[in-house]
C-alpha cells in the first residue's frame, strides 16, 4: 500500500496533469473549491506512518467506504493512565480522507481514550469545511478513532484476563 504522502503526490499530479492539457481557468476553480484547511492537511498531511499493531499499548482501527474505495488505518499508543500519547494514520483514498485522517490524528493526541469517543464527523467535516458529497471521509475517520479505541480496550480486557486466570 502507497504511503499517504506517495500517494496524494501521485494523486496531485495526474490531476494538475490533466487539467494543464484541458482548459487553465479549469484548474483555478476546482483549487478554488476546496478550503484551505483540506488544503493544507492534504498537502501537509500530519502523523502519517504506523505501529507495531501487536503491542498491547497500541489499538488499531481500519476502515473502509466500498463505495468510493477509501480505506482508512488510524493507530494510537495509549499510555498507562488512559491518555493517547501517539497516533499514526495511513490512508488510501482522496484527498479529504487523507485530510480527514490528519485532522483526527491530531486532535486526540493528548486526550483520554475516553474524550476522543466524543469526537463527532460533524466536527471534522466543520473544521476542515468539507463539501456535501465528501461527508463520508469525516464519517471514516469518526469509525476509525472509535475502531482503535475498541481495539486498544479489547487488548487490555483480555491482559487483564489472562493476567487473572494465571493469579
Amino acid at each position: 500500500m502507497l504511503s499517504a504522502r506517495v500517494h496524494a503526490a501521485a494523486v496531485g499530479a495526474a490531476r494538475r496533469a490533466v487539467f494543464a492539457q484541458s482548459t487553465p481557468s479549469v484548474s483555478l476553480v476546482l483549487r478554488r473549491s476546496y478550503h484551505e484547511n483540506i488544503v493544507d492537511h492534504y498537502e501537509n498531511p500530519r502523523n502519517v506512518g504506523s505501529m507495531d499493531k501487536n503491542s498491547d499499548d497500541v489499538g488499531t482501527g481500519l476502515v473502509g467506504a466500498p463505495a468510493c474505495g477509501d480505506v482508512m488505518k488510524l493507530q494510537i499508543r495509549v499510555d498507562d493512565d488512559g491518555n493517547i500519547i501517539e497516533s499514526k494514520f495511513k490512508t488510501f483514498g482522496c484527498g479529504s480522507a487523507i485530510a480527514s485522517s490528519s485532522v483526527a490524528t491530531e486532535w486526540i493526541k493528548g486526550k483520554s481514550v475516553d474524550e476522543v469517543l466524543a469526537i463527532k464527523n460533524t466536527d471534522i467535516a466543520a473544521h476542515l469545511k468539507l463539501p456535501p458529497v465528501k461527508l463520508h471521509c469525516s464519517m471514516l475517520a469518526e469509525d476509525a478513532i472509535k475502531a482503535a479505541v475498541n481495539n486498544w480496550k479489547d487488548k487490555k480486557g483480555k491482559k487483564t484476563e489472562d493476567a487473572s486466570a494465571s493469579a
